[in-house]
């Protein structure tokens, strides 16, 4: 979606740099039509393009990421309460709780089961998915994918009292064979 977004942002450059340094470059064209070309056929087919990708990726994570032999997502439940996230692993079998850090294998989907006590957090990884709203009795579902090993930086993205600044996370991704060990390490701890 950058590269499109960029590739756009070039075009309107060029062309208002060509009007302006080109002598006679789009004189004939009336103000209307630069309107209607320039607004309207200029970014429709990359903003189409765009919309298609994006479309292609939510179905591609809500079908669990595709790949054989299909795998449904990972659930990983993510409580949060003045000013602390709390994860837990239903589907791993005698997983400890974590705080703070939220373990996930690469190349799986993981469906994260959002959820809060008090009020209202915002559950939010940018390097890996958008955010999602923890309600008070309520459970929202986000669904995230980490295709290469790593740390991910997430936050509450939604003011949630004096604490708000420090209720951070991180997103650790681990390779399929190093995932169950490390919940195992993690659960020593």
């Amino acid at each position: 979606m950058l590269a499109g977004s960029i590739l756009l942002f070039l075009l309107v450059v060029g062309l208002f740099l060509a009007t302006v340094f080109v002598p006679r470059f789009g004189r004939s064209i009336s103000p209307r039509n630069w309107i209607i070309g320039g607004g309207i056929f200029l970014p429709l087919p990359i903003l189409l393009a765009l919309t298609f990708y994006a479309l292609w990726q939510g179905e591609y994570l809500l079908r669990g990421g595709g790949g054989f032999p299909l795998q449904s997502p990972l659930r990983v439940e993510a409580h949060g309460t003045m000013w602390q996230w709390r994860f837990s692993y239903p589907d791993i079998r005698g997983a400890t709780p974590t705080s703070g850090t939220l373990h996930i294998p690469t190349g799986r989907t993981v469906e994260i089961r959002v959820s809060s006590s008090d009020v209202i957090h915002s559950f939010w990884v940018p390097r890996l998915a958008g955010k999602i709203d923890a309600i008070p009795g309520h459970t929202n579902y986000l669904r995230l994918r980490a295709d290469r090993p790593g740390r991910y930086g997430g936050v509450c993205s939604e003011y949630c009292g004096t604490g708000h600044a420090g209720m951070r996370f991180v997103v650790q991704a681990h390779t399929q064979e190093d995932y169950l060990a490390a919940l195992a390490e993690e659960g020593g701890r």
